[in-house]
């Protein structure tokens, strides 16, 4: 079976047909090269060479995009500062977001003035336009991230320890948990693991709301086991599954007005008998109780069970590094990756920013660099490309154009099948966890078709949201480059800003011809240039740049190696 048959095995003739056929058959050539061979290296720290390459991998995996501003800040600095500083909490944390959608959608919020925060209002029937907002918001925040890993570590557990606003309709409650993952994403897991337990949003999600004593609900207690500690087949039993259902028994939420966004414990919903684990556990025995203490004791012990085993730790590990790194665990890396990255992970505690700064200072990490690549996520390739041309964004007071440009946004991820805040299921979107295609998954002849018609419209005219011109000020981005009059040099600086591997010389001579247009001397270009600069109103001067540069930024972004990262 070929590579575009495991890929697409729903759909050969349409993909087939397809006018993105050669650009997909591409895509596929360079996907088979990935990891060929599997780099035996481990986590010893890396002692290569500390480049502008090697700061890119680094950035594109751990941010969005990997803005020259960024890759500039940490090619000056060792692989110790660039990682260290990279793996740090916010100092501040964002503010909450605000009601855009009175004035951009004439929607009245009884509770909310337009431009004022919502998260602290009551439930009302405007929940799904709060989402949105969130989910702007949201998309605001990776635009807007500093030079930290949080805002790609609150996605890693959005899609690790899911939850959805569609499943719960509560957008508080959402923003709460998505602040709840932000917070947390580089302190300890196993407390995270507990906050999420005893989140509204959560409690609501799977069930736990309706864990009672008399009429168990084993939802929680099965994913708890499976999606967000162990792992599927670990060898838990399904009376493992029903004696920790029983332990989480009698937490609940409130969901009418006035809100709370706490849990709250009924003692009479809770099961106060002692709770065996045979088997796998070992024969743990949870001490019941009747008190909220108590309860939570239980919590803690139940924990402590499932964070005692080898294999919570491992599976953790490999969901990290099937996110950052590569999807590809064979032997060789579980052995000399995995396991001592999982031993150091629960010898610390379960110390989430001690395991990420080991991989990504580690031999391997920059080894996979030379061997493998990964598919942008549509959030990854929306965000990381207006990042990287440093996309002009309306005043943050203008609330409904801000909102508005970021809901550009996260419409093109819907339609590219990644709604952040609505996961499809409770594993998350099918590339981070559907064997055997993974990452491949995001790439069909659909939403290729979908990523070039956004990148040729953003290079081009552009969207108007609210009023407001979004687009990718191309020449802006250009006149930043090294020396944007040499062709040669503005090529090869493209290249290595908006690609993950050089071009061949014959691709190069292909792409210069975009900036020539048939001319013989390279001189034609940088006259073309300077004309420009020396008088950038003059109208054609400007139309001779921005026709050949938009052209030339519209064929690189349609290239199949513009979607890896």
């Amino acid at each position: 079976m070929s590579l575009r048959e495991r890929l697409f095995p729903q759909s050969i003739k349409e993909v087939a047909n397809h006018p993105n056929q050669q650009k997909l058959d591409e895509l596929d050539n360079l996907l088979a090269l990935q990891m060929s061979p599997t780099p035996t290296s481990g986590l010893a720290q890396y002692s290569g060479p500390w480049t502008k390459k090697q700061v890119r991998h680094l950035v594109k995996r751990t941010m969005f995009g990997a803005k020259k501003s960024d890759v500039d800040f940490f090619a000056n600095m060792t692989i110790t500062q660039a990682v260290d500083i990279l793996i740090s909490p916010l100092i501040v944390q964002p503010d909450p977001p605000l009601n855009n959608y009175t004035q951009a959608y004439n929607q009245n919020d009884p509770d909310v003035p337009a431009g004022q925060t919502w998260v602290n209002a009551n439930f009302g029937d405007l929940e799904y336009s709060r989402n949105s907002s969130l989910n702007n918001w949201w998309h605001s925040q990776m635009f807007n991230q500093n030079q930290s890993i949080v805002e790609k570590m609150t996605l890693f557990f959005h899609n690790l320890l899911v939850t959805s606003f569609e499943a719960v309709e509560k957008a508080r409650w959402m923003y709460i948990n998505v602040k709840t993952y932000r917070e947390n994403c580089l302190g300890n897991y196993k407390d995270l693991v507990k906050k999420a337990t005893l989140d509204p949003q959560m409690l609501r999600y799977l069930n736990g709301h309706y864990n009672t004593k008399t009429s168990p609900d084993e939802n929680y207690a099965r994913e708890l086991q499976e999606l967000f500690t162990l792992g599927v087949g670990a060898g838990y039993s399904e009376s493992d599954v029903q004696q920790a259902a029983k332990v989480l028994t009698g937490f609940r939420t409130i969901s009418t007005n006035p809100p709370s966004d706490v849990y709250y414990f009924d003692p009479s919903k809770h099961d106060t008998n002692n709770k065996t684990f045979p088997g796998f556990y070992g024969g743990t025995v949870i001490t019941g109780g009747a008190t909220e203490a108590a309860a939570l004791a239980e919590i803690d012990a139940l924990l402590t069970m499932i964070f005692a085993r080898d294999e919570t730790a491992r599976f953790i590990c490999r969901e990290i590094y099937r996110f950052f790194v590569h999807y590809n665990i064979d032997a060789t890396i579980e052995n000399n990756v995995i396991v001592p990255l999982a031993t150091m992970f629960k010898n610390g505690n379960y110390e989430i920013a001690p395991v990420l700064k080991t991989l990504f200072k580690s031999q391997h990490f920059y080894d996979v660099l030379a061997n493998g690549g990964m598919i942008k996520s549509p959030v990854d390739y929306l965000v990381g490309m207006c990042r990287e041309f440093s996309m002009p964004l309306p005043p943050t007071s203008q609330v409904a154009q801000y909102y508005e440009v970021f809901n550009r946004i996260r419409t093109e991820a819907i339609l590219q099948d990644q709604e952040i805040t609505n996961p499809p299921n409770v594993a998350g979107w099918n590339p981070y966890y559907q064997s055997p295609a993974f990452h491949r998954i995001w790439i069909s002849a659909n939403t290729l078709q979908k990523r070039n018609k956004f990148s040729d419209k953003m290079a081009s005219t552009g969207y108007t949201v609210q009023g407001y011109s979004m687009k990718l000020y191309i020449l802006n981005f250009t006149a930043t480059l090294s020396n944007p009059g040499d062709p040669n040099a503005l090529i090869q600086e493209v290249i290595d800003i908006m690609l993950r591997e050089d071009l061949s010389a014959t691709i190069k001579t292909f792409l210069k011809d975009f900036l020539l247009t048939g001319q013989t001397t390279d001189n034609y270009w940088t006259t073309a240039w300077a004309n420009y600069i020396s008088a950038p109103s003059n109208p054609t001067y400007l139309n001779i740049v921005n026709t050949r540069l938009t052209n030339l930024y519209k064929y690189i972004m349609s290239m199949p190696e513009y979607q890896l990262m």
